[in-house]
Parts: structure tokens; sequence; C-alpha cells
């Protein structure tokens, strides 16, 4: 049925590895859709349980105090080693991509360097001809045509791509991050385009700070591995905060941990902060999710479902000859367009 939130017919593009004689599990890196068999999931719900007890309130208190500190921490500390840009994006994304108009034809190939700059000029010349949609107030990339906001940016590993592979001229891309030290990464980096981009430091979990973005302007949000990041009680609001500044259509996309992920059942006791939400060695916080979960928070904010999967995939240490099995789960909601003003 529409409403349920499982059950999604439509694989996206993602895996097409598929392992299908055991014997065969290290002659790859990963392996897609596994299917989990009962002895997987019960002995995952064993692990999750035996380490459930949540550490005294004082002690949660102080890592939600210290959060900032962490993540700045964390980003101090691996700068740009850590990352690599995410190849997947446009695959499961493609609301990310170049989007096929009808003036020009969409070559996916030729997005050299040479023809953005190309854009930039064009851009700049064909401004007048898209009407901003606040005349009041002048706001960064307020006559963009196509605009992405990307919470909990990171270095920029999803909005350096975007820019790169989106020659869009009437794109502009809005970013940011709870650290400021992985903003400051962002708008040191050489790619970032103050004509293309803006980046600013946000807390995406107080809901009474302001974006610099009035609301129904955006036509895509994305949260990737972010909302996991934050405390369970301020999901819900920082969601129904991020749905109103969608524009009627405009989409938000997810991608985040799934109930049971490897990184759940590794961690060992006294990590555990409350129900399937932990603290990691470095003090930053993850919240591993259900899809049913996730469903409702973005039909409590207002959008509706295009896509909301589980994708589990099987990786190896073909060295260790270790196998791990990673849960992710995808999500597109998006605004409906209201009829009644």
């Amino acid at each position: 049925s529409a409403n349920s939130s499982t059950g999604d017919v439509k694989r996206p593009q993602f895996g097409t590895r598929f392992l299908t004689d055991p014997r065969q599990v290290f002659q790859h890196n990963a392996w897609d859709n596994v299917e989990w068999t009962e002895e997987q999931e019960a002995a995952a719900k064993k692990k999750v349980l035996e380490n459930s007890q949540p550490l005294p309130p004082e002690k949660q208190e102080e890592y939600d105090d210290r959060a900032n500190e962490y993540w700045n921490d964390f980003y101090t500390i691996h700068e740009n080693r850590f990352f690599k840009d995410r190849h997947w994006l446009f695959t499961e994304f493609p609301e990310l991509a170049p989007r096929r108009s009808l003036n020009h034809e969409f070559h996916p190939e030729g997005c050299g360097t040479e023809d953005q700059e190309q854009d930039s000029l064009d851009q700049e010349q064909s401004t007048e001809a898209a009407p901003a949609v606040h005349t009041d107030d002048d706001f960064p990339g307020s006559s963009a045509t196509y605009r992405i906001l990307e919470v909990g940016c990171g270095v920029g590993n999803t909005v350096f791509p975007i820019l790169k592979t989106n020659n869009d001229p009437g794109l502009f891309v809005y970013c940011c991050d709870f650290s400021s030290t992985a903003v400051e990464l962002v708008k040191t980096n050489p790619d970032y385009d103050p004509g293309r981009c803006f980046a600013f430091v946000h807390d995406l979990s107080n809901v009474e700070a302001s974006y610099p973005i009035p609301d129904g302007t955006l036509d895509v949000i994305v949260l990737i591995f972010v909302l996991s990041a934050l405390h369970p009680n301020k999901m819900q609001a920082s969601i129904s905060r991020l749905a109103r500044l969608l524009k009627p259509g405009g989409v938000m996309l997810l991608r985040d941990y799934g109930r049971y992920d490897m990184a759940q059942l590794r961690f060992k006791k006294g990590r555990c902060l409350s129900e399937n939400f932990y603290v990691r060695g470095d003090g930053t916080r993850v919240y591993f999710f259900t899809q049913d979960e996730l469903h409702e928070l973005f039909t409590e904010a207002g959008l509706e479902k295009v896509q909301n999967l589980v994708d589990r995939r099987l990786q190896v240490n073909r060295g260790k000859q270790l196998t791990m099995y990673r849960v992710w789960i995808q999500c597109k909601y998006h605004k409906g367009v209201q009829l009644d003003s």
C-alpha cells in the first residue's frame, strides 16, 4: 500500500553484485542487497540487548552539551584524510545530477572545468531570465533556479562532487555543519566557489536557529549519515523545521545507519546512551534507525514517501577473511503540491 513505509518493490541502482554461492564470498570486497537469515537477525538482536544498559543521565548530558567540541575535534584530527568522495551519489540520488532541460541536451560526459567556467559566465547573463522567489530580500543564491541544501556537510564530500558534476547554470548549493572546523575546511577548499555555493555553521537540532534561506525556497535537502548524530528527542522537530524550507514538490533525501548495522553490533558495553543510540570513543554519537521510524519522522513533518528502503551489504575483508554486514536506509520524501492556499 502507498502508506506502508516498507516493502518498496523498486530496488534502486545501487547494488548489482549478488552473492549466489556462499563459497564465492571472498571473491569480492562487497556484495549487494544481502538477505539476512532469521538466525542472523536473532543474533544481532541479542547482541544489541546485551549492550543496552544506558549510561547514567549526567554522562549522557555531558555528551549532549559537548557535542560541538567532539565534532570539531573529529574534523581537526581527520581533516580530509578520512573521507572519500561519494561515487554512488548520482546513481542513488539523480536529483543531484544536472537536470535534463528543454533547451540543452544532457551530456554527463562533457562536464569538464571549461564547461563550468563557461556556465558561470552564462549564468551571469541569464540571471534576469529566472525570477527570484523572494524579491524583498536578497539572500545568497536568491537568483538561482535550482537550490540544494546539504545538512551536515562535513568537509564537503557531497558538495564538491555536486559542484563538479552539475554544471546547471541555475544551480546553487547551500551546505551547513554543526562543526565550525568542518565549515572552515569547506570554505578553504580550492573547489569552493562562493558564486555557486554558500557554507555556514548551523546546529540542526536547534530549531530556533534561523537558516540563511527563506522557507519554501529549496528544491532538495540532503541528509547523509547526519540525522543519526542527533539526540533522538530532537529528530522530529529538526526534520519538521527542514521541511518548511522545501518548496512544494521539493524533496528530502536521506541515507543513514540502519538497525543492526555492523557498527551497532561492534559497540562495546558502556557505550549505549539510550535505545539504539551510542557514543563512540571520540565522543560523537550515533543512532541506528528502522524504516518505520524514519517514515514516521518524515510523514509527521508533512512529507510524502517516494522511497524508503534498506540496503544490506556484505563487506568482506579478504586479508582477514572476515565478513561484515552493513545496513543502510535510504529515503526520499517529498512535499506535496498544496492545491488549496
